[in-house]
């Protein structure tokens, strides 16, 4: 758990864990603000930031997988190689603050975003509700989470992580009934902004 930054622990015991994950190259710091408002929104909840496994290849920060030479052939491979230390990552807070996996919440930025979403492949019902912002599955997935619930949330003019992967994921899962929403939001790139901020929140159900 080093590295991590817990933003929120409440003094009695928590009834939900939030887990934020930042992008390739970030530092768990990056996603203090966001952190900070979800705390604020959910006073109950244990919030914590949390480093990716390895330093980051691209000069600073943490990262779970390289993104150098990455191709849509062996981005899957990458994300494999890496879900382990991702989901015991996961489990280790879930230990750390009692919290059961029903009621933990992963939110994703861009490479945080594909570790939480492909996780729902991985181990099904690893969390409750999972967040992905600006991000995408590494491979569509052929079967919907059952005990997971999904929100996509996605900026039109994001340059890095087309919006449309995000549609495309929500209209596949939704055709094999999986309980998924996306929210494309327009003159947004590929950033957390107080829009998105507002549109997570909203979904979470504040």
């Amino acid at each position: 758990m080093t590295d991590a930054i817990v933003i929120q622990a409440p003094k009695v015991r928590a009834s939900q864990l939030m887990l934020l994950f930042h992008g390739v190259g970030a530092q768990p710091r990056d996603l203090q603000p966001l952190g900070q408002r979800v705390a604020l929104e959910f006073p109950d909840a244990y919030v914590v930031s949390i480093p990716g496994a390895h330093r980051s290849d691209l000069g600073s920060g943490f990262q779970w997988f390289s993104v150098r030479g990455i191709t849509e052939a062996n981005r899957p491979a990458r994300v494999a190689e890496a879900m382990p230390a991702f989901r015991d990552a996961v489990r280790r807070w879930q230990k750390e603050t009692g919290v059961q996996p029903q009621d933990t919440t992963l939110i994703g930025f861009s490479q945080g975003a594909i570790m939480a979403l492909e996780s729902t492949k991985d181990e099904p019902g690893l969390a409750g509700r999972v967040v992905g912002i600006a991000g995408r599955f590494a491979t569509l997935p052929d079967a919907a989470p059952a005990a997971t619930t999904l929100h996509l949330v996605h900026g039109e003019a994001d340059p890095v992580m087309d919006y449309r992967l995000s549609v495309q994921t929500a209209e596949r899962l939704r055709g094999l009934g999986g309980n998924i929403t996306v929210d494309v939001l327009p003159s947004v790139g590929h950033e957390i902004n107080a829009q998105v901020a507002e549109t997570l929140l909203r979904r979470l159900g504040r």
